[in-house]
């Protein structure tokens, strides 16, 4: 069973600040007045029901989506002068996947933003892409093309396409949807891991019973924040009824094995 030792980040330097931000489509309102912050180096799970503004709060942090009114800041700046150290892993229901390139290709522009205009990739680029497909378990599917793929190595490719931007705050919308069990420990060891380094990790899930053994940083959302901090403190049944609308939920479980 996977463990995750409890790392204090209480006191830690904030690299993403969010306050009383809103976002509607036409008149309805996605989010309401949604707030938080997210501790440098910690690992955070946005944790919500089916249309609660997951992603599009998501896409909005990103600058993906416009808002409404409310302040976004990551690493103290605008999205746009910090863009290059931020990394996004979307849905892979969101993706064309008849787009033609090959797993290398794929890989390769995860290190557009290291090159000038016109630059062809260096062999240090090369060595990054090879890499970033060897970390996922994906190096002798270099040369098949994406479509061909099963979902879980679809994800591990565009995990291996972030790994190559070398960022700092990786965004990840539901990267544990879809995919076999080998696909999702893979993935939760790598994002241990680029904690280690001290990134910082946003991820969108679902699975209740695996928060605690993932995550050390939790926002449960509703349209608007329902409570915030680390998974210690915000993960617990009467926060999770609130959440979800439901009159009775017990998370308090043993957790499954992996």
């Amino acid at each position: 069973m996977f463990k995750l030792a409890q790392k204090d980040v209480s006191s830690s330097i904030s690299v993403c600040e969010i306050k009383q931000l809103c976002v509607a489509y036409d008149d309805s309102v996605v989010l309401d007045k949604v707030s938080f912050s997210i501790p440098q180096q910690s690992l955070c799970a946005i944790v919500g029901p089916n249309g609660a503004g997951k992603s599009t709060l998501i896409k909005a942090l990103l600058g993906l989506l416009p808002k409404t009114v409310g302040v976004i800041k990551i690493f103290g700046q605008s999205i746009n002068d910090v863009r290059h150290r931020i990394a996004y892993v979307p849905q892979l229901t969101t993706v064309d996947w008849d787009f033609p390139a090959t797993v290398y290709d794929v890989v390769m522009m995860g290190r557009y933003r290291h090159l000038g205009w016109f630059c062809r990739p260096s062999s240090n680029d090369h060595a990054f892409v090879r890499d970033a497909l060897q970390s996922v378990g994906m190096s002798d599917y270099h040369n098949q093309p994406i479509a061909n793929l099963s979902g879980g190595q679809k994800q591990r490719i565009f995990l291996a396409r972030a790994l190559a931007q070398q960022a700092d705050f990786y965004v990840l919308d539901e990267p544990f949807v879809g995919i076999d069990a080998p696909t999702e420990k893979i993935i939760i060891a790598l994002l241990r891991d680029l904690q280690k380094q001290g990134k910082t990790i946003l991820v969108v899930h679902h699975d209740l019973y695996t928060l605690r053994s993932y995550f050390d940083w939790l926002i449960l959302l509703n349209k608007t924040v329902i409570k915030s901090g680390s998974v210690v403190d915000v993960f617990c049944d009467e926060l999770v009824q609130k959440t979800y609308k439901v009159p009775f939920v017990t998370v308090c479980k043993p957790e499954r094995e992996q």
